[in-house]
């Protein structure tokens, strides 16, 4: 491997990514760690950590987004989704996404409910987007601040039990 400064390692981090993390697993296997870009290093780490649980609050997010949907605003689908249909699926989907990411992943499992606000913020959102998609004044519309399900009912509440009603 040619030899590079810790500067020019600090530049290639923002240049070329992938050259960079290249030297730096060249680096950490050479034992050159005086040379290893901690600071950029330890902040990907950082991120990689995250990203797994990010998923997992994007996919609960998609939960709450058709939770609510599905409790307040299926009359303004006008006969596009037959009984909701679509919302149904995307919630069991979701569901098994998060459930794919947890069982993999054991430690989320007691991060994510504490995520659900958060999740709660992304789904209200997504909701005044579809909204302004469907030709709604997103507005018009009063969201509660807080998430109106527990983390328990996003996760088991059966949709397809109350279509049937």
């Amino acid at each position: 491997m040619r030899t590079i400064s810790k500067e020019e390692l600090k530049e290639l981090y923002e240049k070329d990514f992938p050259l960079w993390a290249e030297i730096n697993l060249e680096l950490l296997k050479e034992k050159a760690y005086e040379l290893v870009d901690w600071e950029n290093l330890l902040e990907e780490i950082e991120d990689m950590a995250k990203s797994d649980l990010k998923a997992c609050i994007s996919y609960l997010a998609v939960i709450l987004e058709h939770l609510y949907k599905w409790d307040n605003l299926r009359s303004l689908t006008h006969g596009r989704e037959k009984g909701g249909m679509g919302w149904i699926r995307s919630v069991e989907m979701a569901r098994e996404d998060i459930k794919a990411l947890l069982k993999r992943y054991p430690s989320l499992k007691n991060k994510l409910p504490m995520q659900i606000e958060r999740a709660w913020a992304e789904a209200v959102k997504n909701i005044r987007k579809w909204l302004i998609k469907i030709d709604e004044n997103p507005h018009g519309y009063k969201f509660p601040q807080k998430c109106p399900y527990t983390y328990e009912e996003a996760m088991t509440r059966d949709l397809r039990k109350e279509l049937e009603k």
